[in-house]
């Protein structure tokens, strides 16, 4: 465990790190992530980010449910079993059953979901939203989806062949697929933005 009075100068954090963390009165309420060892502070969302994240996990929920393949898990954290310097809280993600020891844990998973959904705060850059993506990929999630409601679209990202980050753009007339990450998965994107025009 890290003394308390241990000083907040700039340095490289990790998992030991986080209920130290979590005692300071800025990180207290927990809404941070680690990205590659530093501490990235996730502010509330508004109502538009909250609203397509809320419909994105019922219909993932309804899913899971239906095919008994996973679990769904809102702002929950992942990281990957040999980097303990990247945290990540995806809005919305789901993991196969068979990756988890226990479905009813209370800690962070040790595993990246399959799938991670985040969508993008007005506060952040595309280019930061992106790299979040590539984090994901490069940690063991299969697929990311990344919400725009500025632009009413959603860009589905995967690594492909060459291990390159591959980003194609799904617009709001269109629809996202499961592919093999989840099968039989459709859903149309007018169901997320229906609210937002």
């Amino acid at each position: 465990m890290v003394a308390l009075d241990r000083p907040r100068e700039k340095r490289k954090y990790c998992l030991a790190d986080v209920p130290w963390l979590l005692q300071l009165p800025e990180y207290a309420d927990g809404r941070f992530e680690l990205i590659e060892g530093e501490i990235v502070a996730m502010s509330p969302t508004g109502l538009s980010h909250g609203r397509q994240s809320g419909y994105i996990t019922y219909f993932l929920v309804e899913y899971a449910e239906r095919t008994g393949l996973g679990i769904v898990t809102t702002d929950t954290g992942y990281y990957a079993a040999d980097d303990d310097e990247t945290l990540l809280g995806p809005d919305v993600a789901f993991i196969r059953m068979e990756r988890l020891d226990d479905p009813d844990s209370h800690q962070f998973v040790p595993a990246m979901p399959d799938l991670a959904v985040e969508v993008k705060s007005p506060n952040d850059s595309y280019a930061a939203t992106r790299r979040k993506a590539d984090l994901y990929l490069r940690r063991g999630s299969r697929l990311v989806w990344l919400v725009y409601p500025d632009r009413l679209s959603v860009e589905v990202c995967r690594l492909d062949d060459a291990g390159g980050l591959q980003i194609d753009s799904v617009p709001a007339d269109g629809a996202l697929s499961g592919e093999d990450v989840l099968p039989g998965f459709t859903l149309e994107l007018s169901r997320v933005f229906s609210q937002a025009r």
